[in-house]
């Protein structure tokens, strides 16, 4: 079930394991003024999603925001023939298939959806959205916000493994996957001056509120604020 957020946001959760664990996976819908439809992440679209999708606008541009987000990319790109695919430099290579870079943004979204690459972690490219007239910030891996019950293996696998001791939180693969700190920080300096205060993470519940003083408190747990 497509869930509003906003006049021109809404979202889509699917379920997604990893080693077990019930990781999810967040798919975000941006109505620009035009009335075209930005679908920021692939994932197993039924009939109904698609529907649902069409209803709110007109597909314009598909979404994947950092390399390791292939996993429904060739079904994405099935189900919306012939529409352009963003991906971070590289992504092409990882799905077999042509994409057309991120940045810079398409002119049609100016005013309305600012993009902004995360420096230091090549292993990721992960790159960070923002839609300005909701003040809504949308991340892939940057942070998870899992719910605060999980079931045991989850629990033990986030904290543990993960290295998630609270939520919103960055994993420890991220961590390691930064290799320029000082890069990794200028990102994170020009992220936390934009204007957002909802964010909508890749995995887990939507931080509705708030947000930027949830992230600033994660990245700082990281040693990157």
């Amino acid at each position: 079930m497509m869930k509003s957020l906003s006049a021109d946001l809404w979202v889509f959760s699917y379920p997604l394991k990893i080693f077990g664990t019930s990781h999810g996976r967040t798919v975000t819908v941006i109505r620009l003024s035009t009335g075209k439809l930005v679908i920021h992440s692939m994932a197993p679209f039924s009939a109904d999603d698609l529907n649902a999708i069409r209803r709110v606008g007109e597909p314009g541009w598909l979404v994947e925001a950092m390399l390791l987000h292939d996993t429904y990319a060739k079904e994405g790109r099935e189900l919306f023939p012939g529409l352009p695919f963003l991906g971070p430099p590289g992504f092409g290579e990882v799905v077999g298939f042509k994409t057309t870079p991120l940045l810079p943004t398409p002119p049609e979204w100016d005013g309305e959806l600012k993009v902004l690459r995360l420096k230091g972690a090549p292993k990721l490219e992960e790159h960070a959205f923002l839609h300005v007239p909701s003040r809504t910030l949308i991340v892939a891996d940057l942070v998870f916000n899992f719910p605060p019950h999980e079931s045991p293996w989850n629990h033990f696998f986030h904290r543990h493994v993960a290295g998630l001791r609270r939520y919103p939180g960055m994993s420890r693969i991220f961590r390691w996957c930064i290799t320029d700190k000082a890069a990794f920080r200028e990102s994170v300096a020009e992220l936390m001056a934009w204007d957002f205060d909802r964010i909508i993470p890749g995995h887990g519940q939507v931080i509705e509120t708030e947000g930027k003083g949830k992230l600033a408190r994660a990245l700082g747990d990281a040693g990157f604020v």
